[in-house]
C-alpha cells in the first residue's frame, strides 16, 4: 500500500473513490517524491522511542513513512473524507492516531496530553504562518520541527543580519533553523504554483517573556525603511537612549530593524524592559 501514495494514479483513484477534489483552502498538494520524504526522514534525526505530532497527514505518504521508524505518531487531518481510507490504514499502522479537527483550534488543549515531541510536516501553506507560532510559543514546544514551507519563506527563516524580518526573529529566537533541501512543484500532486524548501529547526526552547519582547520586535519592523530608533521612539521608547544601546550590542545608531540579529534584539530588548 505504501508504495501506491507515490502513485498519481492512485491518488486520482483514492480521490474519485471518496468524492474529493484536492482544495486549494487546505493546501492538498500531495508529495510523491520519494527521495524528497528520505531527506524530509534524515533529517528530522528520529529515534526509535519519539512521538511525532504531524499536519496534514493528507493519505501519508509521510505518515506512513514515518510510522516504522517511531513510537507514536499523532496527526491532525482536517478533511472528513478521508475518514475510511484512514480506518483502513490504521488497521495495518497501529502507532499511528489521526485527530480530525483543525491543528489551530485543537492543539492548544491536545498538548497538554504530549511530552517530549517533535513535529515532523508537509505543512498547508495558506496556515504556514499560524502553525509555526503556535508551536514555537506553545507553553510545551517541540524538540524540533522538520517542516516543508514554500521556498520564499524557508529563505525568510534562515535570513541572515541584514535580510531579518519579524519571521525570522520569531524563528530564530526559539531555535536554530536550517533549510535541508529544495523541493521543484512537480514533486507533488497537484503541483502547485511554487517551489518549496525542507527546513529543520532545532534546539528549540521554551522562552518566558516571548509576548514582550516581539511586542518589541514588531515596533522596530513596523516602518522597514526608517531606522529602528525612530520606529521605537514613536512607539513611546526614548529614541536617544536606544542609539546608545544599538552602537554598545555592536550595531549603529542609524541601524534598520532587519540588520540587527538575534542576540541583539534580546540585548536591546532587555534595556528597554528594565527602562519601563
Amino acid at each position: 500500500m505504501y508504495q501506491d501514495v507515490f502513485k498519481p494514479t492512485y491518488l486520482i483513484e483514492m480521490c474519485k473513490e471518496i468524492g474529493l477534489r484536492p482544495s486549494k483552502l487546505f493546501g492538498q498538494n500531495y508529495l510523491i517524491n520519494r527521495g524528497v520524504i528520505q531527506k524530509i526522514l534524515d533529517g528530522a534525526e528520529l529515534q526509535s522511542t519519539d512521538t511525532i505530532v504531524e499536519v496534514g497527514p493528507g493519505f501519508g505518504v509521510l505518515t506512513l513513512g514515518l510510522s516504522p521508524l517511531v513510537k507514536k505518531i499523532i496527526s491532525f487531518e482536517i478533511e472528513q473524507k478521508l475518514t475510511n481510507y484512514w480506518k483502513q490504514t490504521l488497521e495495518e499502522y497501529k502507532n499511528i492516531e489521526i485527530v480530525w479537527g483543525d491543528i489551530l483550534t485543537c492543539f492548544d488543549a491536545y498538548q497538554k496530553e504530549l511530552g517530549s515531541y517533535k513535529v515532523v510536516a508537509n505543512l498547508p501553506y495558506q496556515i504556514t504562518g499560524k502553525v509555526i507560532p503556535l508551536f514555537l510559543q506553545a507553553n510545551n514546544p517541540p524538540i524540533s520541527m522538520t517542516i516543508m514551507v514554500q521556498k520564499e519563506v524557508a529563505q525568510r527563516i534562515c535570513a541572515s543580519k541584514g535580510e531579518m524580518s519579524v519571521l525570522a526573529v520569531a524563528v530564530q529566537y526559539f531555535g536554530n533553523p536550517t533549510v535541508l533541501t529544495y523541493v521543484a512543484a512537480g514533486s507533488f500532486f497537484p503541483p502547485p504554483k511554487v517551489d518549496s524548501a525542507v527546513v529543520h529547526i532545532a534546539n528549540i526552547s521554551h522562552k518566558k517573556n516571548a509576548q514582550q519582547f516581539f511586542g518589541i520586535v514588531k515596533a522596530g519592523f513596523a516602518n522597514k525603511r526608517k531606522q529602528l530608533w525612530k520606529n521605537l521612539d514613536t512607539a513611546g521608547y526614548d529614541g536617544k537612549q536606544v542609539k546608545e544601546v544599538l552602537v554598545n550590542i555592536g550595531a549603529t545608531s542609524t541601524a534598520r530593524a532587519q540588520e540587527l540579529s538575534v542576540a541583539q534584539w534580546e540585548n536591546l530588548v532587555d534595556f528597554l524592559v528594565k527602562k519601563v
